[in-house]
């Protein structure tokens, strides 16, 4: 009899056992998969272009880092006239560092050059990651020219850093000191190059 009590406490001690195992599984299955989702979670695609909205004469600056004593450093002026597009989009895997960007009509909105991209004859990529946080880091594509109608288009290799959050992408003029004259807007991220 008391074997029996045995072989029964046993085998329920057993089941405890396994049932606790197969939670365990269970759970650090969900975390390595939850995981691997955000590891693939790589590529960002900015579905649109749009120009730097900026009075005549107005820096808009995006990013930059303040400092302790409110002094702001590594920020990115914008062009100070009003430019606008007609259309565009950029994408870039952040592990690889492979991209693209296109722009349509990235042409100026006001004064005399109005409907043109002016003296502007090039423009850069700029992928900036982490923005405003102390381990922002401004990337910049070679520049590629500027059509007489405001068209441009890359592909690129960046070397991104391990950590990007809340990547921005601009659109900047290698004359006049790389400010940004347009924008990717409507970001979306996906585990697949779409």
């Amino acid at each position: 009899m008391n074997q029996s009590i045995y072989t029964t406490h046993s085998a329920r001690t057993t089941r405890t056992g396994f049932k606790r195992i197969k939670k365990v599984c269970f759970a650090l299955s969900l975390a390595l998969c939850s995981a691997a989702f955000a590891q693939n979670n790589t590529v960002v695609r900015w579905r649109q272009v749009v120009g730097v909205i900026t009075a005549p004469g107005v820096n808009n600056p995006v990013a930059g880092i303040t400092d302790t004593n409110g002094n702001t450093t590594a920020q990115i002026d914008s062009g100070t006239a009003p430019w606008t597009t007609r259309g565009g989009s950029a994408r870039i895997n952040l592990a690889t560092g492979e991209g693209s960007f296109d722009v349509e009509g990235l042409v100026l909105n006001g004064g005399s050059a109005t409907g043109t991209p002016g003296p502007i004859k090039s423009v850069v990529g700029t992928l900036v990651c982490n923005p405003g946080a102390a381990t922002q880091a401004i990337i910049d594509t070679q520049s590629v020219d500027l059509s007489s109608q405001g068209n441009a288009g890359l592909s690129f290799k960046l070397n991104v850093p391990p950590a990007c959050a809340s990547p921005l992408f601009l659109i900047r003029i290698p004359q006049f000191g790389l400010r940004w004259i347009a924008t990717g807007a409507v970001p979306a991220s996906s585990a697949s190059d779409f």
